[in-house]
């Protein structure tokens, strides 16, 4: 696979590359129109094809939080066309790693020896590369491990990144600038964090003794001697990545439900046991080892989840509060979804449509048993996400409603439906109680 030497780090390298890009796009519509002129074709699934394939060769060589962006938008399997979603879905495992060169030169940076030096072995090529760095592997003492490095410049370019994405962002999500900063604010935040390997070291630590007598579930070890804001080294862990798992046959309803009862279990702990989750929950933050333990091994987005929004939040989803009219205006009021400035029509009609997705995104909550293999639910899913998308009355409204925090932690929660959808995991949706403290 090819290597980097660099990285484009500054904003003018950075849209330069995401311009060049448009231009490759624009002539994939050109060939699209012309095609159809001659021959009446309407079928776009290969202009998706090109067009996804031409921003993700754009997007990998940027990575930070551009690639980042991408990673998320794979997990949106309701939202997106299907070639998008293979290959933003690259994003987690399959981009260029950087060369044998830049690698020995960060580590110089920041650990302050050659990795030779450091460590008994080093490999200088990566084992997997993603959107904010790559690991490596090492032994020390008859130890095998994992070293993270993040990619240079990473952390410098968030803002430029941002910057070049809000415009795209506001008219996609018919946003009004004046009133988005607070939702920018929040994803700069997150993704800054992201990037201090300090923030995550401490968040791993944290997290895996707090949650380390949940039934099946495995972490590694870290090692702050060799851990710096831009370098992370833990256990090496043996397994397979949860999305090369679900791919597999062979394995028993009970071996999946099992699965997937950790993966519940751990992410109701963290919400309602520790007020703080792992708000990236994409296939390539776990493993399954041989014994078919889930192990937890990314801690880099961390979501704090405040009381003032924790209690109106999981009140909004109990059935009885969206079935009461009354109580369920204003507990959206509460979370920001109904405004003071809006008009009536506006009011009934955001109230009509958060019942219609709270009715359904919150069934589990409702049931004791639930199983996320239910084809019924998942079309319910994916024709509800095609009536919003197709809503004209919805573009015309104003966008900028709902809490800060509801960007992280829908995704939580959007990321999680998916994981256990992929492994066809029947759940107990209130054995995680056991947990708690």
């Amino acid at each position: 696979m090819k290597t980097l030497d660099s990285i484009p780090t500054n904003k003018i390298e950075r849209a330069s590359k995401l311009v060049s890009t448009g231009v490759k796009i624009g002539g994939n519509y050109l060939r699209y129109y012309g095609e159809k002129l001659i021959t009446g074709e309407k079928d776009t699934s290969k202009l998706n094809q090109n067009n996804a394939k031409d921003i993700y060769d754009g997007l990998k060589e940027l990575k930070g939080s551009a690639l980042k962006i991408a990673q998320m938008l794979s997990m949106e399997k309701n939202l997106m066309p299907k070639a998008y979603v293979e290959q933003f879905s690259l994003a987690q495992f399959s981009v260029p790693p950087l060369s044998g060169a830049l690698v020995k030169k960060t580590i110089r940076k920041y650990l302050g020896a050659d990795p030779e030096v450091i460590f008994d072995t080093f490999a200088t090529q990566s084992e997997n590369a993603a959107s904010i760095g790559q690991v490596h592997s090492a032994t020390k003492n008859g130890k095998k491990l994992a070293v993270k490095i993040q990619y240079p410049g990473v952390a410098n370019s968030i803002s430029s990144d941002l910057a070049i994405v809000k415009p795209i962002a506001l008219r996609m999500f018919n946003l009004k600038a004046k009133d988005t900063e607070k939702y920018f604010d929040e994803v700069e935040k997150k993704l800054l964090e992201e990037t201090d390997y300090i923030k995550e070291l401490e968040s791993s630590q944290f997290i895996s003794e707090s949650a380390n007598h949940i039934s099946n579930l495995k972490f590694p070890k870290y090692y702050p001697e060799w851990t710096t804001s831009r370098t992370l080294t833990m256990d090496w862990m043996e397994g397979i990545h949860l999305s090369e798992f679900v791919k597999l046959d062979g394995f028993s309803q009970e071996e999946r439900n099992r699965l997937g009862q950790t993966l519940w279990d751990f992410y109701m702990f963290q919400i309602h046991g520790l007020k703080k989750v792992q708000a990236d929950p994409h296939p390539g933050n776990f493993m399954v080892s041989s014994s078919l333990e889930l192990i937890a091994i990314d801690f880099g987005c961390i979501k704090t989840i405040p009381e003032d929004f924790y209690v109106p939040y999981f009140e909004l989803s109990k059935k009885e509060n969206i079935e009461d009219i009354e109580s369920f205006k204003k507990l959206l009021g509460v979370l920001e979804i109904l405004l003071d400035t809006d008009t009536p029509e506006e009011k009934a009609y955001f109230i009509k449509l958060f019942q219609k997705m709270m009715r359904l995104f919150t069934l589990p909550f409702h049931e004791e048993h639930f199983d996320f293999s239910d084809p019924d639910f998942w079309n319910s899913i994916s024709n509800l996400s095609k009536e919003f998308t197709e809503d004209t009355q919805l573009r015309q409204m104003n966008g900028n409603r709902g809490s800060k925090h509801f960007i992280y932690m829908n995704r939580t929660f959007f990321g999680l439906y998916h994981l256990l959808h992929d492994l066809k995991a029947q759940i107990s949706t209130e054995s995680f109680r056991r947990y708690l403290l």
